[in-house]
This record gives C-alpha cells, sequence and structure tokens, in this order.
C-alpha cells in the first residue's frame, strides 16, 4: 500500500511537474526555432522552478530530519553539514 503524500511533498511535486511542463515548452521552441530570447526566458523560467523544488526538498529535511543538535538522528538522516553541502550545490 503506498503512502499519502505530505502536503510538502505534494509542492514540491506540483513544482517539479510546472518545470517539466516549462521543459517541454523550450524542447517545443527549439524545435519550432523560436527566437533565443524567447527560449533564454523560458529556460531561465525552468531552472527557477527547479531550484525552487530543490530547496523545498532540502527545506522539508531540515524540518523533518534534523536534531536541535545538528547531528545525525538515526541512520540516513542528513546533518546540518549534509545539508548544507546540498544547499550549495543548488547555487
Amino acid at each position: 500500500m503506498s503512502e499519502t503524500p505530505s502536503p510538502d511533498s505534494k509542492l514540491i511535486l506540483n513544482r517539479l511537474r510546472r518545470a517539466q511542463g516549462q521543459l517541454g515548452a523550450v524542447i517545443s521552441m527549439v524545435e519550432q526555432g523560436k527566437d533565443c530570447r524567447s527560449v533564454v526566458t523560458q529556460l531561465s523560467a525552468v531552472s527557477s522552478a527547479l531550484d525552487k523544488a530543490g530547496f523545498s526538498i532540502i527545506a522539508t529535511a531540515m524540518k523533518e530530519c534534523v536534531s536541535d543538535d545538528g547531528s545525525r538522528t538515526s541512520e540516513g538522516d542528513l546533518s546540518v553539514e549534509d545539508l548544507e553541502k546540498l544547499f550549495l550545490s543548488l547555487s
């Protein structure tokens, strides 16, 4: 039996679906030979949507996986340092 996605997961999935749709539009624009400015504008929107999804994933992990002292809360959970590395990888 599958779990119902949390509200945070639903938000992340919506952002990823939006990015997926925007990327499809970029591909279509390139295939149609649209002007560079329009393609880059749409590509920027895709990048922004992916960044927001990544930040949401990290924020969710921060809320759910890290104890107050920043240590690993259990096997597989992320420390504050791990989250910082993930966060910086998006910049």
